[in-house]
């Protein structure tokens, strides 16, 4: 069963891209919670973090390499950006195909309450 970033990736449901290639596609989210919210998603469906295998090493690396140029793109990364990554639903993740947020354009503060 396929998954809306799946049908996303596929052109099936239409989305602002930012950046696409073989290997990931990366689209502003559709609820977005910072100024610069930018949704980055593997193309091979993996449910979570959890189903990472070791062949996805590259992969998972490469996430991070268009996370860090996205931020340079949209003007970001001098300033800081955030980069998340919710696994299963006590961490908060919704769809089950494993994404990476990019937030940056404000202050984000801390995310947790400091103890």
């Amino acid at each position: 069963m396929s998954t809306i970033f799946t049908k996303i990736i596929n052109g099936e449901i239409p989305t602002d891209t930012v950046y696409k290639d073989d290997q990931v596609t990366a689209f502003r989210d559709i609820n977005p919670q910072a100024p610069v919210h930018v949704l980055i998603v593997p193309n091979k469906e993996i449910p979570t973090v959890n189903d990472i295998r070791p062949e996805d090493e590259q992969l998972i690396g490469h996430m991070f390499t268009v996370a860090k140029n996205i931020a340079q793109q949209e003007g970001v990364a001098q300033n800081g950006y955030r980069l998340l990554i919710n696994v299963n639903r006590d961490g908060g993740q919704e769809v089950f195909h494993l994404h990476m947020h990019l937030f940056g354009g404000c202050r984000l503060g801390p995310m947790l309450p400091r103890k």
